[in-house]
């Protein structure tokens, strides 16, 4: 039978004719291959390329009584900063951030991740790039990158559009669980600094900055010492391995991964009925950027507050006699760290009406 098409006919639909490129996806897998072999556990069986990550469980046989923790995120809006700019391996490890700090938060370790990369066309070189952050990443957090999906959607996406989401499992024994039911009055909160604006609050940065102000990314920034777009794209901080040291060499009662909806609403989450944090605005100066936005945007203390993390990115709520211990081993890990507030009964003038508030003004 001849191949050749009928005089007057078209040619049979193909993928590649609809936008999806089987060779480019395959392209994407080996240049990926190098990142990910790199992030591994010794429990990770098999490699790259299987329908599904294997993790041997038979690991957790050291347990007593092993929780299984799970948490999934994005990094929202930051990525179109990261296509704007042509830089892609960095926002892989604002992926990691976002997962494997909620997962510590509860005390667990995380032992592995998956990741899925949507993509309007596949360009391997740049999902490479990507899957080279999340790797790093996963290296950073002592985690194993076990698998992902590259799905490439056209008309969905423009070609050089794309998101990631990522998906982590960790453990913890259950009678070393974190959380509300740990903390006490009288407990201490201690702040953790973060790296710069993290991975929330994009759409209110990029409204202010780019949009209203109408500032470009490659503006040099005197307050930064870079480029506005540079400071845009630095990496969030990840903070599991020192959160696991903390609570390893002392006691913890609570962690509280700063991400959206801020420093109070997210401390929040982890303080009983009938406590309140007062957190104290005099202990620390956010960072440049953040007074930027505020002042570019004139907006109130309390609604940027309610966005963006201020310079903080984890909480430690813990008792009194474990402070100096806490901030000696934040020292040795080179995480700035220093005594936020407390933990106190609700009610009273000091006591608040919520869970969190923050108080006075910044130093």
């Amino acid at each position: 039978m001849s191949d050749q098409t009928t005089p007057g006919t078209t040619a049979g639909a193909t993928y590649a004719a609809a936008g999806v490129s089987i060779e480019a996806g395959d392209l994407a897998v080996e240049l990926m291959k190098q990142w990910v072999g790199k992030a591994t556990r010794p429990e990770v069986v098999g490699g790259l390329g299987g329908f599904a990550g294997l993790f041997d469980a038979s690991a957790l046989k050291r347990y007593q009584r092993p929780l299984l923790a799970s948490a999934t995120d994005g990094v929202g809006t930051k990525v179109a900063l990261a296509a704007a700019m042509d830089k892609h391996d960095t926002i892989g490890h604002d992926l990691v951030g976002m997962v494997v700090d909620d997962l510590v938060v509860c005390g667990a370790e995380p032992l592995f991740m998956t990741d899925y990369i949507c993509v309007g066309k596949v360009h391997p070189e740049r999902v490479a790039q990507i899957v080279k952050g999340i790797a790093e990443g996963c290296v950073l957090a002592g985690c194993a990158l076990v698998g992902g999906e590259t799905a490439e959607h056209p008309g969905l996406l423009g070609p050089d559009e794309y998101d990631v989401a990522g998906a982590g499992t960790g453990v913890v024994e259950a009678d070393a669980l974190l959380g509300a039911e740990r903390v006490r009055a009288g407990d201490v909160v201690i702040a953790m600094a973060a790296s710069g604006l993290h991975s929330n609050g994009y759409s209110l940065v990029r409204h202010v900055l780019l949009n209203q102000a109408g500032w470009k990314l490659d503006r040099p920034v005197e307050e930064f010492g870079r480029t506005l777009g540079e400071e845009l794209l630095e990496p969030t901080r990840i903070y599991s391995l020192d959160c696991l040291a903390l609570a390893r060499a002392t006691e913890i009662h609570a962690f509280s991964h700063v991400t959206g909806g801020g420093l109070a609403a997210n401390l929040a989450r982890v303080i009983p009925d009938g406590l309140h944090a007062r957190l104290d605005r005099g202990t620390w100066t956010p960072l440049p950027v953040f007074q930027t936005v505020a002042q570019v945007g004139r907006m109130e203390t309390l609604e940027i507050e309610k966005t963006l993390n201020m310079g903080i990115g984890m909480v430690a709520v813990v008792p009194p006699e474990s402070v100096d211990a806490v901030l000696a081993v934040l020292e040795d890990r080179e995480v700035e760290a220093w005594l936020l507030g407390d933990i106190v009964e609700r009610g009273g003038e000091w006591g608040g009406s919520g869970g969190a508030a923050l108080y006075g003004s910044y130093a």
